[in-house]
């Protein structure tokens, strides 16, 4: 993060841009991310920048900030400018404490003095212990850490590259209102698209080496994207019926005529090299779904706690055939816990969950795959099924398949492990939907996919006649695939909302309006100790399994040294518990390997920025799997004796 130290609410004086880029260029070894691109930014303006993952969007942002020098053109910032850069890493130091980190030092007395500050601390630190060491914090309290200093100090400009991870749609809802109301520029790298209507003025599209900048935020984006594409489809039909005159021209003559015009032949020659190729190549191909019967997952009479955490209370809900229902709730309110409830993976403490005899299901978690690293894409693929059917009888190679999912040329025959998270989170999705399942529950499905693959998978969902469950942060996108909301409101039960997200809100700040006022002390809590095994989690990442709906109202967290009942020793639940646990114990351990060796590739290598920068984003990822994995850990191991 850049420009993180007080100082006087100062802001440069209004000029044309507070930074200029002049035709710029930036190339990484053959392949160029930038190509003459001319923009800027004013003081005041809010812009979203949107692409797909890898066509250049963060490199733009540190070109911009002077993190990286361009290949060519001139990048010109006004000569003091204060630039406030929330990037994918963070520049947090390990041995200094949160509240050193994000509040200076400041005491509780100091800070929840000035209501802005106060509402950054409630808003994004809930659950947070202020005095806890910042080496101890999971990949998510790191990420909110470094959102909540940035925002806390003045800037000019404001860089955010994927500020919505890591908080629910309640933090978000927060955190458009909270950038609206600043004074400074911003620029903000998101795929979240509600975030990008609520806070946004205009709209950069980074694709092919070059930037279009579209008025408006997401919607409007859409719009005018499409207008530009209607016409350039109109001036496609009229070259395409241009070359095919200039072609029958060529064509005709007697057959011993073997001079022609020259310019006409060049002129023909170069409408046939014009032609563009594809801007979209990556589609998702709608399944023949498995017959779905009259019952699907019903939930009867259920009790699940963990801890002293109540989950549910003799909650009853039925999932039928062909619903889509969106769950919505604050982190730590039992989200995952609920999927895995449905899914049959975690048994209730009483009740039943039952499921229809047709029911062919698959659960999309947050946890990648444990796969092969050294598999290859294509042979991994063809080995779950070779070819597929459409819903109109096409059938399609393992190949076509990939190709459709993004994998084209050396990524169809790329290794597991040199899979970037993006990639390897398609990869996920392609081969839970070859088996064809007639219910899919998905958890928070939008995870490193960008916005192009989210039309995609949205379109795909459109016409999958099949049961939806959903838990996504992304309130564009739960809006958009689903037609039912649910909550879990810390009362034990799954509330239906009739208005969904929006009415979900207004209930949470109902509910926080009429929770008593907690101390500045009792909104940040300690997190769990972590387990004394070596392969067991470090206590990072557990915050989200011990906060309640309720807890969160009030401010407060806590946590229990008492479980929920234990599984027979023997019985099913035992059994399959184990498997899991030695599951993720063998994962985690994976882990630990591969940041070992990043680490030392890191210090054998300190003055080779590229590959620093490459290893730190594997090293975060490697973070957030772990956060995931250790939370299942521990929800497994409280079950077992």
């Amino acid at each position: 993060m850049l420009g993180t130290r007080h100082r006087a609410a100062r802001l440069v004086p209004d000029m044309a841009h507070l930074i200029n880029l002049e035709r710029v260029s930036k190339s990484y070894g053959v392949r160029p991310l930038l190509q003459d691109v001319s923009l800027g930014i004013s003081l005041g303006e809010r812009v979203g920048v949107v692409g797909r993952n890898g066509d250049g969007k963060t490199t733009l942002l540190e070109v911009m900030t002077g993190l990286e020098e361009p290949d060519s053109g001139r990048v010109s910032r006004t000569r003091g400018i204060e630039i406030g850069y929330l990037h994918q890493g963070d520049e947090l130091v390990d041995s200094h404490s949160v509240r050193e980190s994000v509040l200076q030092g400041r005491q509780d007395h100091e800070w929840a003095a000035d209501p802005t500050t106060r509402q950054v601390v409630e808003e994004l630190l809930a659950g947070i212990e202020l005095d806890r060491a910042v080496v101890g914090l999971s990949g998510g309290e790191r990420r909110r850490c470094a959102l909540a200093a940035l925002l806390l100090t003045r800037h000019d400009l404001v860089i955010l590259d994927e500020p919505t991870n890591h908080l629910d749609v309640e933090a978000v809802a927060w955190l458009a209102s909270h950038l609206v109301a600043l004074p400074s520029a911003l620029i903000v790298v998101t795929h979240d698209r509600w975030f990008l209507d609520a806070v946004c003025q205009t709209t950069w599209e980074v694709h092919d080496g070059a930037v279009d900048a579209y008025e408006g935020g997401y919607a409007a984006f859409v719009l005018a994207k499409a207008e530009r594409q209607r016409q350039a489809a109109a001036s496609e039909v009229r070259r395409q019926n241009l070359v095919r005159k200039e072609l029958a021209w060529l064509r005709r003559g007697a057959p011993a005529r073997t001079s022609k015009p020259k310019f006409r032949i060049e002129a023909a020659n170069a409408l046939i090299e014009d032609v563009p190729p594809p801007r979209d190549p990556l589609q998702l191909e709608r399944f023949a779904a498995q017959r779905l019967g009259k019952d699907v997952i019903d939930i009867e009479d259920v009790d699940l706690a963990r801890g002293e955490k109540v989950l549910l209370d003799h909650a009853t809900w039925r999932v039928g055939p062909g619903q889509r229902i969106g769950v919505v709730g604050v982190n730590g309110a039992g989200k995952t816990t609920l999927l895995t409830l449905l899914s049959g993976e975690l048994a209730p403490d009483h009740g039943r969950v039952k499921h229809g005899r047709t029911v062919a299901l698959q659960h999309l978690t947050q946890a990648l795959d444990d796969v092969d690293p050294e598999g290859r894409v294509l042979p991994t693929v063809e080995a779950i099924r070779r070819v597929s059917k459409t819903l109109d009888g096409q059938e399609l190679s393992a190949s076509s398949l990939l190709e459709r999912f993004g994998f084209t040329g050396d990524r169809l025959t790329a290794r597991l492990g040199d899979l970037s998270g993006g990639e390897r989170r398609r990869f996920q999705l392609l081969k839970l939907l070859l088996t064809e399942p007639n219910v899919l529950l998905l958890d928070e499905p939008t995870n490193d996919l960008d916005i192009e693959t989210l039309n995609v998978l949205e379109d795909f969902l459109d016409g999958w006649p099949g049961t939806l469950v959903v838990v996504s942060h992304d309130r564009y996108f739960l809006e958009r695939v689903t037609d039912s909301t649910v909550a879990l409101l810390g009362d034990g039960q799954v509330s239906m909302l009739p208005r969904g997200v929006e009415e979900y809100l207004e209930r949470r700040a109902a509910m926080l309006a009429a929770a008593p006022p907690a101390s500045p002390a009792a909104r940040s809590v300690p997190a769990p100790s972590a387990p004394s095994s070596g392969s067991a989690p470090t206590g990072a990442g557990m915050h989200d399994a011990v906060s309640t709906a309720s807890g969160a109202a009030a401010g407060t967290a806590s946590v229990a040294a008492s479980g929920p009942a234990k599984a027979r020793p023997g019985s099913a639940e035992d059994r399959a518990a184990r498997k899991v646990l030695a599951r993720v114990e063998k994962q985690l351990e994976r882990i630990a390997v591969r940041e070992a060796e990043l680490q030392a590739e890191m210090e054998a290598n300190l003055t080779d920025y590229d590959l620093l920068a490459r290893v730190g984003a594997e090293l975060s990822q490697l973070g957030e799997e772990k956060d995931v994995l250790e939370l299942e850990w521990l929800e497994v191991s409280e079950v077992l004796d």
